[in-house]
């Protein structure tokens, strides 16, 4: 399956809250690769900047990463993240449907 969306964000945590933060993230991406279409949902640890995780997903259209973000796990995650002292939150969609794999 061909993405036509990529995402790319962060959100930035206290370093004291990651081991919280984890377990949480975990079932959020178990959940969204079981029921919300996405093609690629990846999520990583920044190394050399503490309390940054870093996230990449792909998704097949816009009216799938919609509807993830209306998901059902979604709204729980947001108010971990809030619990969790959620800091900064940045995310940006990309058309990539014309792009070529290189």
């Amino acid at each position: 399956m061909n993405a036509k969306v990529a995402v790319l964000g962060t959100l930035r945590f206290p370093p004291e809250r990651l081991d919280e933060v984890l377990p949480h993230l975990q079932q959020l991406i178990a959940a969204t690769y079981r029921s919300d279409g996405c093609i690629a949902y990846d999520a990583a640890l920044d190394p050399f900047d503490k309390g940054l995780i870093r996230f990449c997903e792909l998704w097949p259209d816009h009216e799938s990463l919609a509807r993830h973000l209306q998901a059902p796990h979604i709204a729980p995650w947001r108010a971990v993240t809030r619990h969790c002292g959620l800091i900064a939150r940045q995310f940006v969609a990309y058309d990539v449907s014309g792009s070529q794999q290189v």
